[in-house]
């Protein structure tokens, strides 16, 4: 699978073997480090754009820019303490900063995401619920996101987005607000349930959600 052109900067060079010197030798672990790095969180950064943007090709492309970022900083990055987690913050600021402006449809995977079939009630009710919060404010978004798509914790959604534990909480509050509201008119039985990001698949009672 290509994932970005960030991936391909460490390998493929061709011609006559030369000795490597010990600079070499520590560039190629680095870059070898970040690409099984990033092989390894894209699929998650992805999703996170997405829910964020709703449209696959324009999270991609803050991705990618997020990706180039971190490579051109990797020296420093690698010796965090949560790689998932520098990543995740750099991708959450950038995607609440981003203004509308002119972008590339960078693909990082060579195949489009797919989609499930409109006629399924889940996927009806997932595509209600993109669609909403793509109309709730980009803080409240992304705070919703955090918490019921990534399952992190209130301290873990502040420490991503720099704020305090009590903004998350408020923030939550006012999203879920926004996201009834949203949702009410779609159909009589309105969702109730966000999907989570556990393995287990167990959903989250986001819309009783208060906190």
């Amino acid at each position: 699978m290509r994932t970005s052109t960030v991936l391909l900067l460490a390998g493929g060079r061709t011609g006559p073997r030369m000795p490597l010197s010990r600079r070499s030798v520590e560039r190629a672990a680095a870059d070898a480090e970040y690409t099984e790095c990033v092989r390894a969180g894209l699929p998650q950064w992805r999703r996170t754009a997405y829910l964020m943007c709703g449209d696959w090709h324009q999270g991609d492309d803050i991705v990618q820019r997020v990706l180039t970022e971190l490579y051109r900083n990797w020296s420093r990055a690698r010796r965090a303490d949560s790689l998932n987690a520098l990543v995740r913050t750099m991708l959450m600021r950038r995607l609440i900063d981003e203004r509308r402006r002119g972008w590339a449809r960078v693909l990082l995977t060579d195949l489009l995401p797919e989609r499930p079939a409109p006629t399924a009630p889940d996927a009806t009710d997932r595509l209600d619920l993109v669609a909403a919060l793509r109309q709730v404010a980009p803080r409240q978004r992304a705070v919703l996101v955090l918490r019921f798509f990534q399952d992190l914790t209130v301290e873990e959604t502040a420490q991503a987005l720099g704020c305090a534990p009590g903004t998350v909480k408020s923030q939550t509050a006012k999203g879920l607000a926004t996201l009834r509201g949203l949702l009410a008119p779609v159909r009589n039985d309105v969702p109730t349930t966000m999907p989570t990001g556990k393995a287990s698949g167990t959903p989250t009672n986001v819309l009783a959600h208060g906190s």
